[in-house]
């Protein structure tokens, strides 16, 4: 089963399970939690049900394209239902025999693994699943989002797409992955992996990005003051990724690291507090 069979198959799946097959969100992000499906879909009151597949970039990982299983940039599968199904692990199970993977035949194990955004303020109690040995899954029941506290409790499951094609297909380098029949993962993502590491380690501009940092931090307080949920959501995501860049410079101390992060959870909490009074209507 190739990369792009894999998506089509989770897609379909969790389709006829009653989920919105959304699409990704247009802007960097570190993780799939960050698409406002999830963000906003966690915090309302109303039932929701979608999946998505995300690009996330977390720079930090970036190798020159030289690690067979590190990247900068890769691809998650998103599923949020709330509230959260009392047979989701059921589903979850019948979702990994869509594509191949028996858990009856086959070492598959919950390693309790609770997770934590702290940007986001946002924590769960979870699991990795690992299947013979590779962790393919992480699952996770909402607690607290934009520090929070959440009810109903949604479930969150993120796949890692790269990790069960490696599994699928018996290969060692995620480069060597069968995107489709006639390209690989390589073709499309290896020139941007050697690229964007050596961007993110050596050439991105720091006095530029701490102050865009300040810039768009300042432009989502405004607009949150303005009752404009989602642009200044935008803003959040943006502080976190121009977080993450300039972690991967090397420009942030200790010390910075946590009142930065603190900056960015902050503007979070005003944007759910102006979600939970007013929604995101115009």
């Amino acid at each position: 089963m190739n990369f792009q069979e894999i998506i089509l198959e989770l897609s379909r799946f969790w389709a006829r399970e009653g989920c919105l097959i959304i699409q990704p969100y247009d802007m960097e992000k570190g993780a799939g939690t960050f698409n406002p499906a999830t963000f906003f879909g966690a915090l309302s009151p109303e039932p929701t049900a979608v999946a998505y597949v995300e690009p996330c970039r977390r720079p930090t990982d970036g190798r020159y394209g030289e690690n067979p299983n590190r990247l900068g940039k890769y691809y998650q599968f998103q599923v949020l239902i709330k509230p959260a199904p009392c047979d989701i692990i059921a589903k979850y199970l019948r979702s990994l025999g869509c594509l191949g993977l028996d858990g009856r035949s086959h070492d598959l194990r919950w390693i309790e693994d609770d997770w934590e955004s702290p940007t986001l303020g946002a924590s769960g109690l979870g699991w990795e699943v690992r299947f013979d040995g590779m962790e393919i899954t992480q699952f996770t029941y909402f607690q607290i989002m934009g520090s929070m506290p959440l009810n109903p409790i949604p479930v969150e499951i993120t796949y890692g797409l790269e990790r069960i094609a490696l599994y699928l297909q018996k290969k060692k380098s995620v480069f060597d992955l069968d995107y489709s029949d006639r390209v690989t993962y390589g073709d499309l993502h290896l020139p941007g992996e050697r690229q964007f590491s050596r961007y993110h380690f050596e050439e991105a501009d720091i006095e530029l990005l701490a102050r865009h940092f300040k810039e768009f931090e300042a432009e989502g307080e405004r607009l949150a003051a303005k009752g404009l949920t989602l642009p200044a959501y935008d803003c959040v995501v943006r502080v976190s990724h121009l977080f993450n860049v300039l972690d991967a410079r090397g420009a942030i101390s200790v010390d910075e690291r946590a009142k930065l992060i603190g900056r960015v959870r902050g503007l979070a909490k005003k944007v759910i507090n102006l979600y939970l009074e007013g929604g995101v209507a115009a």
